[in-house]
């Protein structure tokens, strides 16, 4: 096992300038992907839920934290991101439970839409599996290839994660309202898409991570990180930091 105890002398200091709007926006998009989700749409032939044109961004901003600030606060992101949409949701169920006035209102049909984003929630188990997943894969494959193709480990990360996302996501929240090969369409139309949208964003991103290295002073390595999932702990030694001018 890794030895994850930072003497206190050693840790890094001071708060990161610009952590909290990447996590914030992070949290942002994952609320509005699950409202999303149970709209279906096509495109170009493929058959997929609305939530997958903005889901990939989550993959994203998960990487960009691990990659400059480290698994530790990507997993509080992850954290962060479910909370908000747990209250999202669970306000919802009370709108849904409160009682309406008696003139004729569309409130039934918007109760239908907020019943069906509790089962999106519900769902959302792929989301502790997957993005954890994605995080984890970008920390192991940065030590493995040592800082080096930023690209292909953006890449990589997406491929396995959003593959595990679209399966237990689509099954869990779609199974039984269309048939098996829809719905395996449905997986494959969404993890394209995502995979898509990761290859065309990587200018960008690669971009802003070595632009948020530099503003940061920040490029952790998570060499003695526990990553286990329901842990707080976002403490980091001087050592694990190996910016470089």
């Amino acid at each position: 096992m890794h030895n994850t105890r930072v003497i206190p002398s050693s840790l890094i200091e001071g708060q990161p300038r610009y952590l909290w709007l990447i996590m914030l926006t992070y949290s942002m998009v994952i609320t509005l992907s699950n409202w999303f989700d149970p709209r279906l749409i096509s495109m170009w032939g493929l058959n997929t839920d609305a939530g997958t044109l903005i889901f990939p961004f989550t993959f994203l901003l998960s990487d960009l934290i691990t990659e400059v600030y480290g698994y530790k606060n990507a997993r509080r992101a992850i954290w962060c991101g479910y909370l908000f949409n747990m209250f999202f949701i669970l306000y919802g169920q009370v709108v849904i439970h409160m009682p309406s006035p008696d003139y004729p209102t569309n409130n039934a049909l918007f109760d239908t839409i907020l019943a069906t984003n509790t089962r999106v929630f519900f769902a959302g188990f792929s989301y502790f599996v997957s993005e954890p997943l994605n995080s984890f894969t970008m920390a192991k494959l940065k030590i493995k290839m040592s800082g080096r193709y930023l690209g292909i480990r953006f890449v990589t990360s997406t491929i396995v994660s959003s593959g595990i996302d679209g399966i237990l996501f689509s099954v869990i929240a779609f199974y039984g309202t269309m048939g098996n090969m829809d719905l395996v369409n449905l997986i494959l139309s969404g993890w394209l898409i995502k995979v898509v949208i990761e290859i065309l964003g990587l200018p960008l991103s690669i971009r802003l991570a070595k632009k948020l290295k530099t503003m940061e002073h920040l490029d952790i390595y998570d060499k003695r990180t526990s990553f286990n999932i329901f842990s707080l702990n976002a403490d980091y030694a001087l050592s694990d930091n190996e910016y470089k001018k």
